[in-house]
């Protein structure tokens, strides 16, 4: 119960806040726009960037933790896409949408505060590891997958350049990317200018978890309903079922199995819906995985919680 009380509930208080605040009108919705784009373009950029920029990539980079989790994420991808197309009898670019929500957990929004109420700023260290790669590996695969399928009998010489525009095109990865480009060339950066990044940083996750509030305002589950709880069993319980199982496979330590789990079991992120939108496919089951998922999230991460070491 403490895990709930002291851990979950604080992270989800906030989104709650964000929620009712615009649901009855006392925060805009224009407003709650602008609040998620200051921080996904500006203030998460930075947190990640200041993070990879003073990692020990040779001791967090550990191929077991990436591959434990990618492979999970790979499954949920697999599973998603599979179910959509042959149990919902969905067209494959749908197919592709709804892996995607499989495959993209909420890493970032909900995964790093949890992780750290659980068990201290400390512990966040392959929680990053696994995060440089994240958006990198998850839209490649959902991009290259999507593409495919769109030109498939066509020309596909053009697809690696609209892979590689789609990505750096998104702030997180030039964060990401920046952060090792210091660490590995071994600038050292002023003090003032850390302290600035640092100012950006402490404001990026409390006001992402309310502007993420107001953003679910708009996500409301309508039809499809069995696709959505297909889609969000897949994040909470199937991804995080494979990654334990690697995990424990693969020997991970102690640290490394708890980021790796918890990352693992977060709701879909709002990029799986950014994504569905992107394409024009598959919106309102995304849209509704991310509400719907992200509450029940709740109860399931104190679950996964309970189990850890």
């Amino acid at each position: 119960m403490s895990a709930l009380l002291d851990v979950i509930l604080p992270v989800f208080l906030v989104i709650g806040f964000g929620y009712w605040a615009v649901w009855k009108g006392y925060f805009s919705e224009s407003g709650v726009d602008g609040l998620m784009k200051f921080t996904q373009g500006f203030a998460i950029p930075c947190l990640l960037f200041r993070a990879i920029s003073s990692l020990d990539l040779g001791q967090n980079f550990d191929l077991t933790l990436l591959g434990s989790f990618y492979v999970g994420a790979l499954g949920g991808f697999a599973a998603g896409l599979l179910g959509a197309r042959l149990i919902f009898k969905r067209d494959w670019e749908d197919s592709i949408a709804i892996g995607f929500c499989g495959l993209f957990s909420n890493s970032v929004l909900l995964g790093l505060p949890i992780t750290e109420r659980a068990y201290g700023a400390n512990a966040l260290q392959a929680n990053y590891a696994i995060i440089a790669i994240h958006s990198p590996f998850c839209y490649g695969v959902g991009i290259t997958a999507m593409e495919i399928v769109r030109n498939r009998g066509g020309n596909i010489a053009h697809l690696p350049g609209k892979v590689l525009n789609a990505m750096f095109h998104n702030a997180l990865i030039v964060g990401i990317c920046l952060g090792f480009l210091v660490n590995l060339s071994g600038i050292t950066l002023p003090d003032v200018f850390t302290d600035a990044v640092d100012l950006m940083v402490r404001a990026a996750l409390p006001a992402a978890l309310f502007g993420l509030g107001g953003v679910l305002v708009r996500y409301r589950p309508e039809g499809d309903m069995r696709t959505i709880l297909f889609v969000v069993s897949i994040s909470l319980v199937l991804h995080p079922a494979i990654v334990w199982g690697l995990a424990h496979f693969n020997g991970l330590e102690r640290d490394q199995l708890r980021s790796a789990i918890l990352t693992s079991a977060m709701a879909p992120g709002i990029n799986s819906y950014l994504f569905a939108n992107i394409y024009g496919r598959a919106r309102r089951v995304a849209a509704s995985a991310v509400l719907l998922g992200t509450g029940l999230s709740i109860l399931t991460v104190w679950c996964w919680l309970t189990l850890l070491p």
